[in-house]
C-alpha cells in the first residue's frame, strides 16, 4: 500500500454516524484527502461522544450504524478514491456492566474466563479485597448509600441468576449460587429492601458474597485494585500483552484489514501498554499478513472498486505518543510514526517570537505571585498527583520493589518507607512519559532519560548517602530484562512504566497547563513548559530528522484532544510580537473583569486570553444572542480550566463559591453596563490583531501540507477554527458551507469529486484545473476562511499529482537575503525533475495584517529588497496560488515583494 497522502480525522458518535461520514466522501475527495481517519468504531458505552470507552472490541458500534454502515462508508470512500484508517483502543475498556467481559469478571471473580483480560490485582494489600474487584461507583460512602436506598436488589429476567444489583447507575450481576430464593420476585426484592433494617442487613450480606465490593467513588485513588486509564475509574486497563487477549482485541480490525475495509490503524495511548515494542512488532506482523491476504481488488459488500487496488504491502500504522522536548520515537518500533503532536508543538513554537518570553513570564509572575520556574511548578504538580491522585499505584510499585529487595540478602534491609521516599523522588523527576526497558533492556536514549531522572532525584534527596545508594539500586531494578527477546517486564518494571505516563500527562497537560499561563498558545498537548519558541534552524533540523526516520508520520495542528484550536493558538501567537502592548491592555482589563471578591488576577488573565484567542471573526457585540452563545462556551471552558488547575477548585472538591465568582466575570460582560463596555473594548482590540492571526494561520497550514509527512486535517479546521478544549472542539461541522466555498472558489474541484476520479488522476485533474486560476484573496475570502480552504486544496492537489515528490522528495531549506531575511521561511521539496517551492512569513504577522484587509499592496511593500535564492537547474515555476509564472532573475533570485504581491504565502511548482 502507498502511505496516505492526507488524512481527515472524523469524530464519530450517535449524532455523527458512519453514514454521515459517507455523505462527506465527495467533499473530502474534492478537497484532496486520501484517507478518512475515524475515531474508534468498536462498540462503546451508550451515548459515548468519543468512542474510547469500549464495551465490545468485536462489534462495530450500532450507534454509529453498525457493520453495514461501515461497509457502506468503505464502498463509497473507495469509489471516490478514499481509504479508511481507524483508531483502536488496545489499552483499556469501559469498566461498566454493559461490557460483557467485565460483567463476567464481576459475576465469576478470579475464576472468570476474562479474569486475565483485565489488569486486576487479586491479592492487594487490603485483605478485604482479596479475590474481589473494587467498584468505586457510589455517590456517598457505602453505609450511607445502603441506608439511602441507592443500592438495591432488583429482578432482572435477562440476568443469568434472575436478579441484579442496582447501584451507581448500573445493573451489576450476582455471583452464581448467591441469588436469593423466594416465592415471587416481588417478595424477594421486598425482603432485601434497604429501607427496612432487616432488609438492609440481608442486602449487605448478599453484597459481601459477591466478587466485587461496592465503594464510594472517593476511595478509588487509595484502594482501587485494578489499573485505570490515567485516573479515570470508569476505564479499566486491558492486558493486551496476553496472547489470547491480543487476539480478542484485534480480531475485528485485522479482519477489516483483510477484507480491504481498513487500510491502517492508529493506536491509542501506546504508552499504557506493558510492552509497547513487543505489542507493535506483533501487530505489525499481523497487520502486514492481513494486507497480504487481500492483494487484489478490494471486495466490499456492494461489489468491487476496480479503481483502487490493494498492493498487499505494509498497512499504515501510527501511534499516539507524546514526545518530550529532545525525545525521539523509539527506533525499535515498526511504525510509520506518531499521530502528530510533536509537529503540532514544533509548528506552534515556530510562530512565537522568542524575545516575548521574558516579559510575558515576568507579567505572569506579577499576576500569580508565584516566582517559581516552570520546572519547579511542574515538580510540585507531579508530587501532588503522586500523593493524591495515584497513591494506590505508587504503593503497588513500592510493594513490588520491596518484594525484590527481600529476595536478596544485600538489599532486604531496605524498608518500604525508604523505598517509597526514594521512589517518589525518582517518579517526580522522570523527564519523559516512560522508559521502554524491553527487548534486551533500555535503548541508548532510554538510558539517557533514566540517568537524567536519577540525577535529578539525587539532587532532590538532599544528598543522603543511604537514599542515594537506594536510588541507584532502584534504578538497577528498573533497568529491565537484559536478554534480547525477553519482552515480559517484571511486575515492578511494568508498574513503573505504566505509572509514569499518566503521571506525566496529568501533571503537565491537565494541571500545570491550566494553572500557569504566560501565553496560553504554548500550553498545548505535546508542548514543553520550558520551550516558548523554536528557532527556524532548529525547526528545519527537526523536520529533516523526521523525514529521515519517519517520512510518513502524521503532521497535525489540531486534534480531538487539543486545548485550543489551531487558529486560536495562531492568533495568540501574535501577542508574542507585541508583549508590551498586550500587557498594557491586560493591565487595563483585569481590574475591570472583577475585583478581589471574584477570581484571582491570574485566573482573570487566563480568561482574557481565552476571550481574545477564541473570539469568532464574524461575532458582533451588537448581536446579543451570538454573544451569549460565545460567552456560554467561555463559561464551559472556564469551569474545566479552573477544576483542572486544582488551585481554587477541582473535580473532586468543587468550590461552588469560587466558581460562581469566576463565572460572574464572564456573565457580567453581557449583564452589566460596565461589563458591556469592557466587552466592546476587548472585541475592538481583538479585531485589531485578528488579521495578523490569520496570517500566522496560513503559515501553519502551508507548513503542515507541504513538509515531509502525512498532513492530518482535524474535522472542521479546513475553515478557521477558534475552538477551545473539548467538548468545544467537537462541535458539529457545517459541511454544506464548506462544500459551497470549495465549489465557488474552484469549480474544477467539484467536477473532480463528482466524477469520482481517484488518487493521482484526481490530483492531476485538479492541479490542471487550478494551474492558472488564482485563489480568492479579498477580505471576504479571509473572513469566511475560503482562503484557508483553497490553500489546503491547492497543496493537496500538488501532493496527489506528484506523490513521489512528497513521499520521497528531498527537503532543502533556503536562505533569504535583504532587510526582511529573518522573517522568511522558505524551502524546496525536490524529486528528480520536479520541485515545489514554499515561502511563508515568520514573526511578522502584525506587519502583514493588511493582506487580510484588502490592502495587499501595502503589505507586500514589507518585502521590498528581500530575495530568496534558488539552486540552479530548477526550470520554470508557477505560483500555484496566484496562477502566475514566478519571475526568477539571472542570479536565480526571487523578489518576495513580487512573489507575495497578493498573498502572504506562496506555493510554487515546476512544470
Amino acid at each position: 500500500m502507498s502511505p496516505p497522502r492526507a488524512t481527515a480525522r472524523l469524530q464519530l458518535h450517535a449524532g455523527y454516524t458512519l453514514d454521515d461520514a459517507c455523505a462527506q466522501a465527495p467533499y473530502y475527495a474534492a478537497l484532496g484527502i486520501s484517507h478518512l481517519y475515524l475515531s474508534p468504531i468498536s462498540q462503546a458505552r451508550s451515548g459515548s461522544t468519543h468512542g474510547y470507552d469500549v464495551i465490545d472490541h468485536q462489534r462495530i458500534n450500532p450507534e454509529l450504524g453498525g457493520e453495514a454502515a461501515l461497509r457502506r462508508l468503505s464502498d463509497t470512500a473507495r469509489r471516490h478514491g478514499l481509504g479508511l484508517i481507524a483508531d483502536i483502543v488496545p489499552n483499556h475498556m469501559a469498566a461498566h456492566a454493559t461490557n460483557a467481559w467485565w460483567a463476567d469478571v464481576l459475576r465469576h471473580g478470579a475464576q472468570s474466563r476474562h479474569a486475565r483480560t483485565f489488569d486486576i490485582d487479586w491479592q492487594p494489600a487490603d485483605t478485604a479485597l482479596h479475590g474481589k474487584v473494587l467498584l468505586p461507583v457510589l455517590g456517598e460512602p457505602y453505609g450511607e448509600s445502603l441506608a439511602a436506598g441507592h443500592i438495591r436488589l432488583i429482578h432482572d429476567s435477562a440476568a443469568a441468576e434472575g436478579y441484579a444489583i442496582e447501584a451507581g447507575g448500573q445493573r451489576l450481576p450476582v455471583a452464581p449460587g448467591t441469588a436469593p430464593a423466594g416465592d415471587t420476585p416481588d417478595a424477594v426484592c421486598a425482603a432485601f429492601d434497604p429501607a427496612v433494617p432487616r432488609g438492609a442487613a440481608r442486602l449487605h450480606a448478599l453484597l459481601e458474597r459477591q466478587h466485587y465490593r461496592l465503594a464510594w467513588w472517593r476511595t478509588a485513588p487509595e484502594q482501587i485494585n485494578w489499573r485505570r486509564f490515567f485516573e479515570i475509574s470508569e476505564l479499566v486497563g486491558v492486558r493486551v500483552e496476553d496472547d489470547a487477549v491480543f487476539d480478542a482485541v484485534h480480531a475485528l480490525p485485522l479482519q477489516l484489514v483483510r477484507e480491504g475495509v481498513l487500510d491502517g490503524l492508529r493506536i491509542d495511548h501506546v504508552d499504557g501498554l506493558a510492552s509497547p515494542g513487543a505489542y507493535l512488532r506483533r501487530l505489525r506482523q499481523q497487520l502486514d499478513e492481513a494486507r497480504a491476504r487481500n492483494g487484489g481488488d478490494i471486495r466490499l459488500g456492494s461489489g468491487v472498486a476496480p479503481a483502487l487496488r490493494n498492493d498487499g504491502g505494509a498497512g499504515y500504522l501510527v501511534v499516539e505518543k507524546i514526545l518530550a522536548e529532545d525525545e525521539t520515537l523509539d527506533a525499535r518500533w515498526p511504525v510509520d510514526g506518531t499521530t502528530g503532536y510533536d509537529f503540532m508543538d514544533q509548528a506552534g513554537a515556530l510562530l512565537h517570537a522568542p524575545d516575548a518570553q521574558a516579559p510575558l513570564e515576568q507579567f505572569w509572575t506579577t499576576l500569580s505571585g508565584d516566582a517559581r520556574s516552570a520546572p519547579a511548578q511542574l515538580l510540585d504538580a507531579r508530587h501532588r498527583m503522586l500523593a493524591r491522585h495515584f497513591p494506590v499505584e505508587r504503593q503497588g510499585l513500592v510493594r513490588a520493589l520491596t518484594h525484590i529487595a527481600q529476595q536478596d540478602l544485600r538489599t532486604r534491609d531496605w524498608p518500604p518507607t525508604a523505598i517509597d521516599r526514594v521512589l517518589t523522588a525518582l517518579l517526580a523527576a522522570f523527564p519523559v512519559y516512560r522508559s521502554y526497558a524491553e527487548d534486551g533492556g533500555r535503548s541508548a536514549e532510554d538510558e539517557r532519560w533514566c540517568r537524567l531522572a536519577l540525577d535529578r532525584a539525587r539532587e532532590a534527596l538532599d544528598a543522603s548517602e543511604s537514599d542515594i545508594q537506594l536510588l541507584e539500586q532502584i534504578g538497577a531494578w528498573l533497568a529491565g530484562p537484559q536478554q534480547r527477546g525477553a519482552d515480559e517486564p517484571s511486575p515492578a518494571l511494568r508498574r513503573f512504566q505504566q505509572l509514569t505516563p499518566p503521571l506525566a500527562a496529568k501533571a503537565l497537560e491537565d494541571t500545570l497547563f491550566y494553572r500557569r499561563g504566560p501565553l496560553l498558545s504554548r500550553n498545548e498537548v505535546g508542548s514543553s513548559p520550558t520551550q516558548f519558541a523554536l528557532p527556524l534552524a532548529a525547526f528545519h533540523a527537526l523536520t529533516y530528522a523526521r523525514a529521515r526516520s519517519h517520512p510518513h508520520a502524521m503532521l497535525a495542528t489540531a486534534t480531538h484532544d487539543h486545548k485550543r484550536g489551531e487558529d486560536t493558538r495562531a492568533r495568540l501567537a501574535v501577542l508574542s510580537e507585541m508583549p508590551e502592548r498586550w500587557q498594557r491592555a491586560a493591565e487595563n482589563w483585569i481590574p475591570r473583569l472583577g475585583s478581589a471578591g471574584t477570581s484571582t488576577p491570574a485566573d482573570r488573565y487566563l480568561l482574557l486570553q481565552s476571550l481574545v484567542g477564541a473570539w469568532p471573526l464574524t461575532l458582533s457585540v451588537e448581536h446579543a444572542g451570538d454573544v451569549a452563545a460565545f460567552l456560554e462556551r467561555i463559561v464551559q471552558w472556564q469551569e474545566k480550566a479552573l477544576r483542572e488547575a486544582k488551585l481554587h477548585t477541582s473535580w473532586t472538591d468543587p468550590n461552588a463559591g469560587y466558581e460562581a465568582a469566576a463565572r460572574l466575570c464572564v456573565t457580567a460582560l453581557q449583564d452589566t453596563d460596565k461589563g458591556q463596555a469592557l466587552l466592546r473594548d476587548i472585541a475592538a482590540w481583538t479585531a485589531g490583531i485578528a488579521p495578523a492571526g490569520l496570517v500566522n494561520s496560513l503559515t501553519q497550514t502551508l507548513l503542515r501540507n507541504t513538509l515531509p509527512g502525512v498532513p492530518d486535517l482535524y474535522q472542521g479546521t479546513d475553515l478557521w477554527d477558534f475552538s477551545l478544549v473539548d467538548p468545544d472542539n467537537r462541535r458539529p461541522v457545517d459541511y454544506a458551507a464548506r462544500a459551497a466555498l470549495l465549489a465557488a472558489g474552484d469549480p474544477g474541484a467539484a467536477r473532480v469529486g463528482a466524477a469520482h476520479a481517484v488518487a493521482a488522476q484526481a490530483g492531476a485533474a485538479l492541479a490542471a484545473s487550478t494551474s492558472s486560476s488564482p485563489i480568492a484573496t479579498d477580505s471576504s475570502a479571509w473572513r469566511s476562511g475560503a482562503i484557508k480552504l483553497q490553500l489546503i486544496q491547492r497543496c493537496l492537489a500538488l501532493r496527489a499529482s506528484d506523490p513521489g515528490l512528497f513521499d520521497h522528495g528531498d527537503y532543502l531549506p533556503l536562505t533569504a537575503q535583504g532587510p526582511r531575511a529573518d522573517h522568511v521561511i522558505a524551502y524546496l521539496r525536490q524529486h528528480e525533475a520536479r520541485a515545489v517551492l514554499v515561502v511563508a512569513p515568520h514573526h511578522c504577522a502584525l506587519a502583514l495584517a493588511p493582506y487580510a484587509q484588502d490592502q495587499a499592496a501595502q503589505a507586500a511593500r514589507f518585502w521590498d529588497g528581500t530575495l530568496v535564492q534558488l539552486p540552479e537547474g530548477l526550470g520554470a515555476m508557477r505560483n500555484v496560488l496566484s496562477g502566475q509564472p514566478v519571475n526568477v532573475d539571472a542570479t536565480g533570485s526571487i523578489a518576495l515583494a513580487e512573489l507575495l504581491r497578493d498573498c502572504p504565502v506562496a506555493l510554487c511548482a515546476t512544470g
